[in-house]
């Protein structure tokens, strides 16, 4: 049977090897100028090529027949880049909206202008509803 290794509680120095002490004693190429100024490989200078589908909706109920565009669906991203993109969407459409609930609400039925935003914001947009 493993026996565990505690850690002491008292005070006392605690033996800790690293496991990455068998890389130093490697002899690896040194870093290239270009990959010490970009960060992580996997950052971009673009949006993020797929970063999830969201929907769009046409809906009228409930609103005194006027109608509204709303985005549902999003995955992974924060409240504060939800009103961002309500923001952006509300200046390219010229018209009102909000962020409610989770869902973006733009006045009007402007789903092509929205759609083209958010393909430009890196997600996939599908038509829902009617």
């Amino acid at each position: 049977m493993k026996e565990k290794k505690r850690i002491p509680v008292d005070g006392e120095p605690v033996q800790w090897n690293s496991p990455f002490a068998a890389l130093k004693n490697l002899q690896l190429p040194p870093a290239s100028p270009r990959d010490k100024t970009e960060g992580p490989a996997m950052t971009s200078t673009g949006p993020a090529k797929n970063r999830g589908r969201v929907d769009i909706i046409r809906q009228t109920a409930h609103r005194g027949g006027k109608t509204v565009t709303v985005v549902t669906g999003f995955v992974g991203i924060g409240q504060a880049e939800k009103e961002q993109l309500a923001k952006d969407m509300q200046k390219a459409c010229g018209v009102g909206g909000t962020v409610k609930e989770g869902r973006i609400e733009i006045q009007g039925d402007r789903r092509d202008d929205v759609a083209r935003i958010l393909t430009k914001a890196g997600f996939r947009p599908v038509f829902a509803g009617g």
